[in-house]
């Protein structure tokens, strides 16, 4: 019975060091991932959604917006998509309001698609990637802040997309919160490798 238990929790030893390795590696990934701008052009820019508050974009939003704008001015691409469900607000989604912040920055409503139901990361990409595919849309440079990229960027691959990353500008953060973030998405992009949809 010792034996046993012994083998079962030098199992457990292992499986948990193999998860902590595994969280490390690709949070490491992650890291080098979110400083990178690949921005070349592309079919259409994909700006993922962030907190709105009553019809104004957050100061998240907005810098993701404004980096859009910028992208779309240089020409990298002819169209923006807005991404982002209601996040709990009973009239405004983060994907309307995204697009009204277009429209009033001067870019043409007819060069902007919404995507307006996503309540997570992978509701949005997976949604954002099949207007795409409807669009016959093939590329995409991905908005949003750094540490979300790399894992964005895997999950729109996945469907066959060539995709480029190109972080908003964004204040230092605290060293740990940045750590953290790298972790959580790490975590995250793990649990999507496994079918749990995060």
């Amino acid at each position: 019975m010792a034996q046993v238990k012994r083998t079962v929790w030098n199992a457990v030893v292992a499986g948990l060091a193999a998860i902590i390795l595994f969280i490390a590696y690709f949070s490491v990934r992650i890291e080098r991932q979110s400083t990178r701008d690949e921005a070349q052009p592309a079919d259409i820019i994909l700006v993922l959604g962030a907190a709105e508050y009553h019809g104004r974009p957050s100061p998240v939003l907005r810098a993701r917006l404004d980096h859009a704008v910028e992208l779309y001015a240089a020409k990298l691409a002819p169209r923006i998509m807005t991404t982002g469900g209601a996040g709990g607000d009973a009239v405004f989604t983060e994907g309307a309001v995204g697009r009204s912040y277009l429209i009033a920055r001067g870019v043409p409503s007819e060069a902007i698609s919404v995507e307006t139901e996503g309540e997570t990361t992978v509701e949005s990409t997976t949604m954002a990637g099949e207007i795409m595919r409807r669009m016959g849309l093939r590329s995409a440079i991905v908005v949003s802040d750094g540490y979300h990229i790399y894992r964005v960027k895997r999950m729109l691959q996945s469907y066959g997309l060539t995709v480029y990353g190109s972080p908003r500008r964004e204040n230092a953060t605290h060293p740990l919160r940045e750590r953290w973030n790298y972790v959580k998405q790490a975590v995250g992009y793990l649990l999507w490798r496994a079918g749990v949809p995060v």
